[in-house]
């Protein structure tokens, strides 16, 4: 089994818990003080792209990625001449080529294309409480730089606030809210996706949405998640909570209606309740089955008005996935989102979350295969994007080769929340009046913050930015939490900007699946990416041997 390091001495990052594939710790907390590589570069961005201290070391690379089958035990490649896919205005000269005039902008979608300045979005923050805190940090710093954020299933079912009449929605503010913040600063690159899952269809999430906002959302149906493969869950620790959420016809456990459970909830001995949705599909008996009900879904929603219509599949058999490819191709959905098992979630069972499913890596390599297959046969490919433990800008690159040209962006759920939780507990403490409306955690800046300053101006490299962008008196409404989405986006972007200089592609578009190599032969043969020392083994012999 691969270990992953738990401390970085060249960037200066150190994970508080025990580092997975990601570099993030596998519990991520809302209150840590730091400081994994995405915790720091929420901070201060580009900057952690290099070893610190500069002028004072030297820096060696520790070559951990060539034992085991992950992203990681993917290597990119480089090239020592030309210049590729120059984007409008930039010339080949060594004067244009420069990695800042490298274009990371992207889009996807059928008819209707949905543009994107830099190639991510997050995962589906949903009904668990953290996405609800966190809301206007992950929203106003995704809406801002100009990514897709993704509202989670489940968010109108249990707010209680919202009101449902004859089974259908009338009301619903928390999903008002969601969706408001993020058009609040939309200037035309991201979007806002709308998730939908069983209790969402019934409730009439869709009818609504489309009543309200027109073909502002993109609707996006779920097959499923990397993380698990049941339905979405929450605890609730409160029990007419629980009941509540019966009444609205969740799976709750254990029964808060049972006079045993509230007894044992009454001493003590039960302290949470948990809410479960409901697994698609059960009384469909076969593939030609699903087929149809999965197009009648998309026909429905066609019909309802929306123009833009995405999937999001988990790390099923190989067979799901042939099905969530070809499907969504040939509904002509806007994007197909493919998780794979080894990223995160807000609650799933642990030891499913560890041992079900299909890994990223090997989940991925398939989707190209068989999308490859499909357009082989004539079929315009659905645009798709790849999830599961991706978080680092390496990431980022290697599964948009991996998976090129279908792969279009990236979907990264926890490392996307961090930066919300770090701005919130900052602002918590600069600000305390407004700690608890910001959900902060720090009663004071930890060390590694003090040293960079007490302001916001001095703490986060990516303020002046923002504030070009809004405005200075605009800038009261940015909460920090959105300052650091926006400050990691940047070190990712530069990142993502030199990595692609490297291999002299200067457009996305233009990343193939020939910019990567295995580190190892288990990688090859289970990615069918070539083996290091074989990719360019021919060209090397034949100049040897002229």
């Amino acid at each position: 089994m691969v270990q992953w390091r738990k401390t970085n001495d060249a960037i200066g990052s150190i994970n508080r818990g025990d580092p997975c594939e990601s570099g993030l710790c596998t519990l991520c907390r809302a209150d840590c003080m730091g400081k994994c590589e995405t915790w720091l570069a929420s901070l201060r961005g580009r900057k952690l792209l290099y070893p610190r201290d500069f002028g004072r070391i030297t820096s060696g690379s520790s070559n951990t990625c060539h034992v085991g089958v992950s992203y990681n035990s993917l290597r990119i490649q480089g090239y020592l001449y030309g210049a590729n896919n120059l984007p409008e205005g930039i010339t080949n000269s060594a004067d244009d080529c420069v990695f800042p005039n490298v274009s990371i902008e992207t889009e996807f979608g059928s008819d209707v294309k949905t543009k994107i300045k830099v190639p991510m979005m997050t995962g589906a923050l949903g009904s668990t409480f953290i996405a609800a805190k966190y809301w206007d940090s992950f929203a106003i710093g995704a809406s801002l730089v100009g990514f897709p954020i993704v509202v989670g299933e489940n968010v109108v079912g249990i707010d209680k606030q919202a009101v449902i009449e004859n089974g259908k929605i009338v009301k619903a503010p928390e999903l008002d809210r969601r969706v408001d913040t993020y058009l609040r600063y939309y200037d035309g690159y991201g979007a806002i996706i709308v998730q939908m899952n069983v209790e969402d269809t019934r409730n009439g999430v869709a009818e609504y949405i489309i009543n309200k906002y027109g073909d502002k959302v993109i609707m996006e149906l779920k097959w499923g998640q990397g993380a698990k493969d049941i339905g979405g869950e929450i605890q609730v620790t409160d029990l007419e909570y629980a009941k509540f959420l019966k009444d609205r016809g969740y799976v709750v456990d254990p029964d808060p209606t049972l006079p045993e459970v509230q007894e044992a909830f009454k001493n003590g001995a039960i302290k949470a309740i948990a809410r479960h949705s409901r697994l698609g599909y059960t009384d469909n008996p076969s593939v030609d089955e699903t087929k149809k009900t999965f197009m009648d879904s998309v026909k429905q929603l066609r019909e309802l008005g929306y123009k833009r219509i995405s999937l999001k599949t988990g790390s099923y058999g190989m067979e799901a996935l042939a099905m969530s490819i070809k499907y969504a191709s040939e509904a002509k959905l806007d994007l197909l989102t493919i998780d794979g098992s080894g990223g995160g979630t807000g609650m799933s069972p642990w030891n499913m979350m560890e041992t079900w499913g299909v890994p990223s890596i090997l989940l991925h390599s398939k989707a190209y295969e068989y999308a490859k297959l499909l357009e082989d046969k004539g079929t315009k490919v659905v645009d798709m994007a790849f999830a599961g433990g991706l978080a680092r800008e390496d990431h980022i690159f290697k599964a948009l080769a991996l998976g090129a040209p279908y792969t279009k962006l990236v979907c990264m759920g926890r490392s996307l929340m961090i930066p919300a939780f770090l701005g919130s507990n900052i602002e918590g403490v600069i600000n305390p009046e407004n700690k608890e409306k910001l959900n902060g955690n720090w009663d004071k800046l930890p060390k590694s913050i003090a040293d960079l300053g007490n302001s916001p101006e001095q703490i986060f490299a990516g303020y002046a930015e923002i504030e070009k962008k809004v405005g200075k008196d605009e800038m009261k409404n940015i909460p920090f939490g959105a300052i650091a989405v926006w400050t990691l986006a940047d070190k990712l972007g530069a990142g993502l900007q030199q990595l692609m200089a490297g291999v002299r592609k200067f457009k996305t578009e233009g990343i193939s699946r020939g910019e990567i190599f295995s580190a190892n032969r288990e990688t090859e043969e289970a990615t069918k990416v070539p083996y290091i020392t074989d990719v360019e083994d021919d060209k090397a012999k034949k100049i040897i041997s002229s």
